[in-house]
């Protein structure tokens, strides 16, 4: 029996692989043009009455056997017996296996089929359902025509396509050649599903808010700069939505929240891309403690729809979603781990420069007790957070637009939760008070002018807003990428990214994740 795709092939070289690419290639275009000269051209084709894919077929397999049915899908493997053939046909859904016989598609159709088609072109069927002897679930082909030919060919059915870099690159290859990867998309689009009909089942209005500002804020972040020809100003890619989803907050609007991209000119690494996406929502007559309640819902929400549990393992940590999640002050979190307590002499930086000495960390000279208590936490504590934990009460130097605790004014009413050793979500009692807020942006641009890219900057029109009124509120803003990568068990955030940001070919070694 003569295999389209031999079940053994040996190792080649990235040399000989690129060699034999390029002579497969040249004789993928020579078939094409023979179809072609016949005006047999399959680009001409514009349409299929696909009415089934390989998924409903293997479900509905009682229903729909012996009945006809048309598909459509890509040709993922071949074997030849001669007279007849057996395909691998992938779609959408999944894989369904299609016989042909000569005698049944007609002799010119199979000759042209034999001649011309390859792995990888995407074809239609029309034919009958059945199962073979051995009970796989079949299409018997009636009618096959070529619909689009690939003239370059897949990666080595068996070796398939292992090198992240070019995985990424290349997702649609990726996508093609690496089944489960697909699923982990499907899985990213159940979860933004599913938080959206939480959200809207809530009250609150979905919103679009501006990706150009021409004051980058909402967030301690460096931002992107590009340039408006017709003002002929420089403006920046958001770095939050954050200032004008609590504009809406002002206006009445009460329940809001946006799924969309963030642009961070910074690192890139496992947790980090340039560009990413958010949620992030706002609610009037709450604080952060309802703020904890709404994203416990959220993440439970999007690990049931995604995985159909709440119970996942991710890289190795069983995590546990279906159980209320721990709350933990970060005095509290640090003194655990450290024995430190930093609320023992808050607002003193002496002391504090001397426990972060002791802990061996190194703060930077601009750095203040409230920056020392953070620097602490994140890098004693934050890895020891494996189960889901709500950290909260921050100190107000690294929280710049939140509200501080009556009883303690140093600290403010700030959470992050913690999964997997990993920041996921953020989340505020959110700061009204327009004159505490402009004393904090000008805190702020000080330490801009010393240096610091990602201080905030003075939004006025915000400002503005403020001094109208903001009641009080409750916001929360979530890394749906974060999310994603604990729902499908993800290394990395370019695994659930369909693009990812990469360095360009011929520029040096491309990062490492």
């Amino acid at each position: 029996m003569k295999e389209k795709m031999k079940e053994e092939k040996k190792e080649l070289t990235p040399e000989e692989e690129e060699a034999q690419n390029q002579k497969e290639a040249a004789v993928r275009r020579r078939k094409l043009a023979e179809l072609q000269s016949s005006g047999r051209d399959p680009f001409q084709i514009t349409t299929c009455q696909r009415d089934a894919t390989s998924q409903e077929i293997h479900d509905r397999f009682e229903e729909l056997e012996n009945k006809d049915v048309c598909i459509a899908g890509r040709i993922m493997s071949w074997r030849d017996m001669g007279k007849a053939s057996f395909m691998d046909l992938y779609d959408r859904t999944g894989r369904i296996q299609v016989y042909m016989k000569i005698d049944q598609v007609g002799e010119d159709c199979y000759r042209e089929m034999k001649n011309c088609w390859d792995v990888g072109d995407i074809i239609s069927v029309k034919g009958y359902v059945f199962k073979t002897r051995r009970g796989e679930v079949s299409v018997h082909a009636r009618e096959i025509r070529l619909l689009s030919k690939s003239l370059l060919p897949l990666p080595e059915k068996f070796h398939g396509l292992k090198d992240t870099d070019l995985r990424y690159r290349q997702r649609y290859l990726d996508l093609i050649v690496n089944p489960e990867v697909k699923e982990t998309f499907v899985r990213r689009s159940k979860a933004i599903k599913a938080i959206r009909e939480l959200l809207d089942g809530m009250g609150y209005i979905e919103v679009e808010t501006p990706v150009l500002n021409t004051i980058p804020g909402g967030a301690t972040a460096r931002p992107f700069v590009t340039h408006h020809n017709t003002l002929n100003i420089d403006m920046y890619l958001r770095i939050a939505t954050e200032l004008h989803l609590k504009r809406l907050i002002v206006g009445g609007m009460e329940k809001v929240y946006e799924i969309g991209r963030i642009f961070r000119n910074e690192g890139m690494d496992v947790k980090h891309n340039p560009e990413f996406t958010t949620i992030e929502m706002y609610e009037a007559y709450t604080d952060y403690f309802g703020m904890m309640d709404r994203t416990e819902s959220i993440v439970r929400a999007a690990a049931q729809a995604a995985c159909g549990t709440e119970q996942i393992t991710y890289q190795g940590s069983a995590l546990d979603f279906g159980k209320p999640f721990r709350r933990i002050t970060m005095n509290q979190a640090i003194l655990d781990v450290t024995g430190v307590d930093f609320l023992a002499f808050q607002g003193d930086t002496a002391k504090a420069l001397e426990a972060a000495k002791k802990l061996g960390l190194e703060p930077k000279p601009t750095d203040t007790w409230g920056n020392i208590m953070a620097l602490a936490f994140d890098q004693k504590v934050e890895e020891t957070l494996v189960q889901p934990t709500f950290v909260y009460d921050y100190p107000v130097e690294v929280s710049p637009l939140t509200k501080r605790k009556p009883d303690l004014p140093c600290m403010v009413e700030r959470f992050e939760l913690f999964v997997a050793r990993c920041e996921l979500a953020n989340a505020y009692s959110e700061l009204n008070d327009p004159i505490d807020q402009r004393e904090r942006f000008v805190r702020q641009m000080e330490l801009r002018a010393k240096g610091d890219e990602e201080a905030n900057m003075i939004d006025e029109d915000f400002l503005t807003a403020l001094e109208y009124g903001m009641p009080p509120t409750g916001g929360m803003g979530m890394g749906i990428d974060r999310l994603v990568m604990l729902l499908t068990d993800s290394p990395s955030i370019r695994d659930v990214l369909l693009f990812p940001t990469m360095k360009p070919v011929g520029q040096g070694e491309s990062e490492k994740s």
